[in-house]
Order: C-alpha cells, then structure tokens, then sequence
C-alpha cells in the first residue's frame, strides 16, 4: 500500500454451489430438534465450478505477482476465512516469505506443554498489559495486548498468537502471525490497515455502482456495478477540490461528500442561471416541470381503492349442493 493513498488492485467474487446452500438450509433445520451430525447428510464435495473464497483470494495473489513483481509486500492483512493454514502458507510464499496476519478462530487448540486449551481460554488466562494502539496510523485507543509464540494444532507449526481486548469489549480478539519475528504492536497496528478495504466497499455500495440503484444479477451484474464505481472514483479524482488535496499532499475527500458537493454546486449553478435570465419566470416553470417529470410521484399499494376484489360471498343456488353433501356425510361415534 502506497503512503499517500490505498488502491484497489484486485477484486473477485465468490459465489457458492446451489448444492451446497441447499444442504446449508436443510443442515439448520435439522440442528433445531437435536438430530445428531452422524445422522444428518454429508457435506456436499467442493464443485471445481463453483471455488471457495480461499482459491480465489490464492487467485488475486498470483494475478498480483505476476503483473507487479516489483513491489514489495510489508506483510497480509487477510480475514478469519483466510487464517487455515494452507492460506496462510501459501499466501506467505505467494509474496516473498512476507508476514500474514489473520484472526485465528477461538475454538482452535494450542499447545501448550502437555495441554491443548482453545485460544478464547488461553487469552481470557493472558490478557497482557495495556498499550496505546494508533489504528489505521489514526486514532489511538487504549488496550490490553497480550502474545505468545505456541504451537497450533491444526497449523502443526508456531505461531504467533495476540490477544487484543479493548477498553469497552468484555471478549479479547485473537490474531496469528506466521512471521515470529515481528513485534507484537507491528503486527496489531498492521492488521488493523485491513480495514481499508471495507472502506472502499462502503463506498461502493453506498455511493457508487452498488448503491440503492436496481442491481443486475449474478457475476456479470457484479462486475458492471465494480466498473462503475472505479469510473466514478477515476472521475471524482478529478474533481478541482481532490486535486487540490493530492497535490498538497493532504487526506482526499470522501466519495460520499464529493457526491453531495458536485450536487448541490449544480444546484448553485441552475438558481444563478435562473436569476440572471432575461425571463426568468418561464425558465422556472422549465425547471419546475423537468423536476416533476424526473421525482413523479407513485401511487401506493396498500389502499384497496379501484382494485377489483371479485365475489365474496355466498352463491344461493350452490346452497342445495351443500345440504346435499352434508347429508352424505357419514357421523362417526364411539
């Protein structure tokens, strides 16, 4: 990540086997009365047209290597899904033996002398001493953090375990590390710069391609909508008041305020045109009926009025038929 700004170089979308959501459903309604798991259906096999989130991230990182090679990478800041221990290893090697930092799950055993304890256990033992962390290079928050180099179980090899607990949360939050070389306020700092991506997917989705516009379907509706939001962060670069801040080095302006300060310039700028027109009272009934056209308004649903109910009720002549089949029916006693 440059020092001046973050980029996105990469985006893939993970969209599960129909087999498997299916088998999801069908998995928790089953829990619910106690039906034990040797007595609920297997698992569905992993279908190779439908890959997991893990190849793919595997994907993003070779396809990264391979069109820049000559970027260094300080370290990985991947997701909880990310931190089995083929990703991380694989991930480690993909970018030249650099550091991956991921949440660790807290049900995972450690070993600890003769004993295996869960990481939640081993860190509510250990909760370390109070440190102040800068996130995101930013704001500082106070918090407990605690770390130990220990054998994981499941990653048969050492790792680094740190155990995070902020002043206002009652749980710690647990990371790995499979660098043991770094220094464990390094590595908290630089997994919290993960985040980052979920600001520019914030952006995406509410004031970009993703916003609350209607959405095209499926994969190739998700790649329209990703297109259009980098068209509009390449067009709002170039906006006068973000030059401005890039050139002079200082933090860019928000999407979202961008957005609400190109709007209400064009608002600006249509009253100005208004006011200095040679007749200015027919430019406004212009402007008003153009308003009208595009904020029409719509008719509720809910009111029953002019909808066509049909007949509800009872036919005269059917009432025969009734007695007559009610006469057939046979009563029943004990």
């Amino acid at each position: 990540m440059p020092p001046n700004i973050s980029i996105p170089v990469g985006v893939v979308f993970s969209q599960p086997a129909p087999e498997l959501t299916a088998w999801y459903q069908q998995d928790k309604v089953r829990k619910k009365p106690g039906v034990l798991p040797k007595q609920r259906p297997p698992k569905p096999a992993p279908h190779a047209q439908y890959p997991t989130k893990q190849p793919r991230a595997r994907r993003l990182l070779e396809a990264f290597q391979a069109h820049h090679p000559d970027i260094r990478v300080h370290g990985i800041a991947a997701e909880a899904l990310s931190g089995t221990v083929s990703c991380v290893d694989e991930a480690s090697a993909l970018c030249g033996g650099g550091p991956v930092l991921s949440p660790i799950r807290s049900h995972q055993h450690l070993r600890v002398g003769q004993r295996a304890p869960h990481v939640a256990d081993s860190c509510a033992t250990h909760p370390g001493p109070p440190h102040t962390l800068r996130i995101r290079g930013g704001e500082e928050r106070v918090a407990r953090v605690g770390s130990a180099r220990l054998d994981v179980c499941a990653h048969k090899t050492k790792r680094c375990i740190v155990a995070i607990t902020y002043a206002a949360e009652e749980t710690s939050r647990s990371l790995i590390a499979s660098d043991l070389r770094w220094r464990t306020l390094d590595m908290v700092q630089g997994h919290a710069l993960r985040w980052l991506v979920e600001v520019c997917m914030q952006d995406w989705k509410a004031h970009e391609g993703g916003s609350l516009l209607p959405k095209q379907p499926g994969e190739e509706g998700a790649r329209h909508r990703v297109i259009l939001s980098l068209l509009v962060d390449h067009r709002l670069c170039g906006h006068p008041d973000q030059q401005h801040q890039l050139q002079n080095n200082l933090p860019a302006y928000t999407v979202g305020s961008l957005r609400a300060h190109v709007h209400v310039a064009c608002l600006v700028e249509v009253i100005d045109d208004l006011v200095s027109s040679d007749h200015p009272q027919e430019q406004r009934t212009r402007f008003t009926k153009a308003l009208h056209e595009v904020f029409a308004l719509g008719r509720s649903t809910k009111p029953m009025l002019q909808r066509q109910l049909g007949r509800l009720e009872s036919t005269p002549s059917l009432q025969y038929r009734a007695h007559e089949v009610m006469r057939n029916v046979p009563i029943l006693s004990t």
